[in-house]
């Protein structure tokens, strides 16, 4: 899945909110039966009782209804001159805010806006509320298409409030969907998602209707946005059962698409999960298919085949040619994502074809764009003749073409911007770079952060391989700030598929830091300048990467300056930023008290350390493999701690603080191995790691009275078609740590449940909450969670959980502990969700283990912890060192 759908699905969802509070009502003629409109438009004629503009419009909404906008456009200008001839101001109203709905779909957003405000201004003096909502209602969707999110939020408000009064259910309604949409631009998902669930149960006693199925694709979608896809698919198939029963096969098509969407993300999500290092790609248009040595997963073959069919399903049911050539190219790029090539290209001649039976607008040119480069990705897989590049460049030089003649410019600029992608394939550069420069340019001056990275990233890449390097480090740099400026939407890149994140943003940090990282003159060496600029990328990824996996930007970053909350927090703590590119692993070394940051490179392909990296997880899992742990991990040391061991030594560091990316993440680093000393890491230091610096803000616990809530479940439970064995240690964990912290709450077994935890944190002033249940940390949120005794309690919910009662800073958890969860097998970025987990909770510091050890190492591990956590002169890393050498010692 690539980014091209983040404006082309975005787009169509808008375009279908927007017809539905449009043309279909201002013209108050029942295309769809389902809708119950309200007053006739005639009688906002009052002042006319010619037929002739009527008939005009009549005319119009039938072109409008069949995709032919400029002929529509003609017909409507005559009626407007119809209506200022006859002196009827609300029928010249009407027809004016019709032609702006027209106008805009031609991607002429600007002069549809201002007929727009010529019909309000009308309106001003020509009182009809009906009419007025209505025309609030287009004015929102053109204000949203502009980018003014907040002004098209308030006159939704006002178009709702207006319904209210007149008690015009169908038109309120509709009215609090797309404020909806607002709040999702806002990047205010969740609240979305509460809203539309409450006007789901408000309706649910009204008869059935099509906005009943409008409304639940609306919530299904939203879930699916937030990360809750099983129930988005459970509200995306109560509308797909509603629009059979009322038997409306438009509604119905658009379902499906949803619906299709859902598994199409399962499968991506899937494959990622299991394929987390296949490559990375290099420019907006260069696609990244998986290793032939990770075949498509069974799991995701079978989500993909699914996501196939309701496609197919879609274009079968539809009578709109523009959803039927959504859903084949939809159905085209799950090919590709499956490596079906042949069938894909049989279903590229049968797509062709179709895109002339479309009448020219904006939904016409995306899909021709959309379709060069499915045809790109095809042909980079494959590297099939037919079609041609030629082909492809011709296809898009027509979009070009077609862009300019109806005024387009968002289409234009995306359209030159993938041309110049094709020219980057064939290596004519100088054709490349004018072209990415012509499409940038464009997407600057009309404020479309969303391309203009595409191209900046582009142009950066192309400078590159021209060898022109600091524009090319200028070019990133740019695209790195814009990304920064869109956090909100960058949350919600892809509402279909909930890891494109990988392929569309991820990319663009880690070629920057790519860059910065390379030395610029004859000494070799990395300037600070650009080392500073590259730990602060280094950080900023693991910031967005956070608020992806979260699916909300939800995370506030520290105030404080990086090296401050180094050089302050502890003298002796030095912090290890290793990043893993594609050709070597570069590592970045922060020194307290020392302004200039460290720098070295181990050359190592991605694969080759990725591959050591998955068999020391495998071989830590397994007791009777201890000299391969030692040999693995001893590699990992070397690479990490060897090249500037002197330095710590030579600063007395007593504390290594990590940093961690990719599959680092999955193994704990106090196993790393001194093959020279035969000690493993944690020997020598205490370790500790964090998900970026920018989300900490460390204290001590205070000295040093712990009270503790403690909880477990010890017995046999099955919850979501998973059986979760008994836990048989629990028991004795919870008792010994009784036996060391008087002051504590324990609930276990039936007593453990999400109500008493959170009654309890809110009576008590805990500062510890240790939990030995079963637990699964994964990359997607989803799959991220604790068991309970009556549930499985995902990473989402934390936020409420710990944090009740925090109101003061004195009430904050210090210490959260997960002493018995696991990471995801399979899932290379598993340790992502105990990131999460940490995060969410709002826990100071979290405990956890990466796989699930049930005997009394645990117990007695725990136990030696919190003693040591009695002493004020040890940090809890020094805490939990001290009692990991006393059980090794043992």
């Amino acid at each position: 899945m690539n980014r091209r759908y983040l404006y082309i699905r975005r787009w169509l969802k808008r375009c279908f909110l927007a017809l539905m509070t449009a043309f279909l009502v201002i013209f108050e003629f029942n295309l769809n039966p389902g809708i119950q409109l309200a007053v006739p438009f005639a009688q906002a004629k009052s002042n006319s009782h010619q037929s002739n503009p009527q008939s005009l419009v009549e005319q119009a909404q039938k072109l409008y209804q069949d995709g032919n906008y400029t002929l529509a456009i003609e017909i409507l200008e005559q009626a407007i001159e119809a209506f200022q001839a006859s002196g009827d101001q609300l029928g010249e109203a009407m027809a004016l805010s019709n032609l702006a709905l027209v106008v805009k779909q031609l991607g002429q957003v600007q002069d549809s806006y201002s007929y727009i405000l010529k019909s309000l201004e009308i309106l001003k003096t020509n009182k009809n509320p009906q009419l007025l909502a209505q025309t609030l209602e287009i004015q929102g969707n053109l204000l949203l298409e502009l980018g003014k999110t907040q002004e098209a939020l308030d006159s939704w408000q006002q178009a709702a409030k207006i319904y209210t009064q007149l008690g015009d259910e169908v038109g309120k309604i509709r009215s609090f969907i797309n404020l909806a949409q607002a709040e999702q631009t806002l990047g205010l998902y969740r609240q979305a998602r509460t809203n539309l669930q409450e006007l789901v149960k408000s309706v649910e006693k009204q008869p059935d209707s099509e906005m009943k199925i409008t409304l639940l694709r609306s919530l299904g979608d939203v879930l699916q946005l937030v990360g809750e896809l099983p129930d988005s698919e459970k509200s995306l198939q109560q509308s797909r059962d509603l629009a059979e029963k009322l038997r409306s096969p438009n509604q119905l098509a658009e379902t499906l698409l949803s619906l299709g969407n859902i598994q199409r993300g399962f499968g991506k999500s899937t494959n990622n999960q299991q394929n987390a290092i296949n490559g990375e790609r290099s420019t907006p248009l260069r696609y990244v298919t998986s290793d032939p040595n990770h075949p498509i997963s069974d799991e995701a073959s079978k989500y993909y085949q699914q996501a196939v069919q309701l496609y197919e399903q879609a274009a079968t049911v539809s009578n709109s040619p523009v959803v039927q050539v959504q859903a084949k190219l939809n159905q085209l790029s799950v090919l590709l994502e499956m490596h079906n090539w042949l069938q894909a290209q049989q279903l590229y001649t049968e797509i062709k074809p179709r895109l002339s039976q479309i009448p020219i607008n904006q939904t016409a040119i995306f899909a021709r764009i959309n379709l060069a480069q499915s045809l790109v990705h095809l042909k980079q897989a494959t590297n099939v003749n037919i079609p041609g590049w030629q082909e492809i460049a011709e296809d898009l030089a027509t979009a070009i073409k077609q862009a300019r003649n109806i005024g387009d410019q968002r289409s234009e600029a995306y359209a030159l911007g993938v041309l110049g992608g094709v020219y980057l394939e064939t290596k004519d550069f100088a054709n490349a770079q004018k072209l990415t420069e012509q499409g940038l340019k464009i997407a600057q001056s009309m404020q479309m952060g969303d391309i203009a990275y595409l191209w900046q990233w582009q142009l950066g890449y192309i400078f590159k391989i021209r060898g022109k390097i600091p524009s090319a480090i200028a070019s990133y740099e740019q695209a790195y700030n814009t990304l920064k400026s869109l956090r909100n939407d960058l949350v919600a890149l892809n509402p279909d598929v909930q890891f494109s994140f990988r392929d569309n943003v991820e990319p663009v940090y880690r070629q920057f830091v790519d860059l910065l990282l390379q030395p610029q003159d004859q000494s070799g060496k990395v300037s600070q300048k650009n080392l500073q600029k590259a730990r602060d990328v280094i950080e900023a990824l693991q910031f967005t990467e956070l608020e992806n996996f979260f699916r909300q930007a939800c995370l506030q970053p520290s105030t404080k300056n990086i090296d401050e909350v180094v050089d302050k927090t502890d003298s002796k703590t030095a912090v290890i930023y290793p990043i893993i590119l594609k050709d070597r692993l570069e590592i970045i070394l922060k020194l307290p008290n020392n302004k200039e940051l460290e720098h070295y490179t181990i050359n190592k392909q991605a694969n080759e350390i990725e591959k050591n990296l998955e068999e020391l997880q495998q071989a830590l899992r397994e007791p009777d493999e201890i000299n391969n742990v030692k040999k693995l991990s001893g590699q990992v040391y070397n690479w990490l701690i060897k090249p500037q061991e002197n330095k710590l030594v030579e600063m007395n560091i007593k504390t290594l603080v990590f940093v961690l990316d990719g599959s680092l993440r999955n193994i704990p680093m106090a196993v790393l191995y001194d093959s020279k000393e035969k000690n493993f890491l944690i020997k020598k230091y205490a370790v500790a790691l964090a998900p970026g610096l920018q989300l900490v803000d460390p204290k001590p616990l205070q000295r040093r009275k712990i009270y503790a809530l403690t909880a477990g479940v010890s017995q046999k439970r099955e919850f979501e078609k998973r059986s979760f064995s008994p836990l048989k240690n629990v028991k004795d964990e919870l008792d010994k740590i009784q036996s060391v912290i008087p002051r504590h709450k324990r609930l276990i077994n039936q007593n453990f449940t999400e109500d008493n935890v959170r009654y309890q944190i809110k009576k008590t002033s805990y500062n510890v909450v240790h939990i030995a249940t079963h637990g699964e940390f994964s990359s997607n949120a989803e799959k991220t969670f604790i068991l309970t005794w009556d549930q499985l309690l995902k990473v989402k919910d934390f936020d409420q959980l710990l944090r009740l009662g925090n109101s003061s800073k004195s009430r904050a958890i210090e210490l959260l502990v997960l002493s018995a969860c696991q990471t995801a097998m399979g899932d290379k970025r598993a340790a992502l969700g105990l990131a999460g987990i940490a995060v969410r909770a709002g826990a100071r510091s979290t405990l956890a283990t990466l796989w699930s050890v049930d005997d009394k190492s645990t117990a007695d591990l725990m136990i030696k912890f919190y003693k040591q956590l009695e002493d004020p002169k040890l940090t809890k890393a020094e805490a939990l060192q001290h009692a990991q050498l006393d059980l090794i010692e043992q």
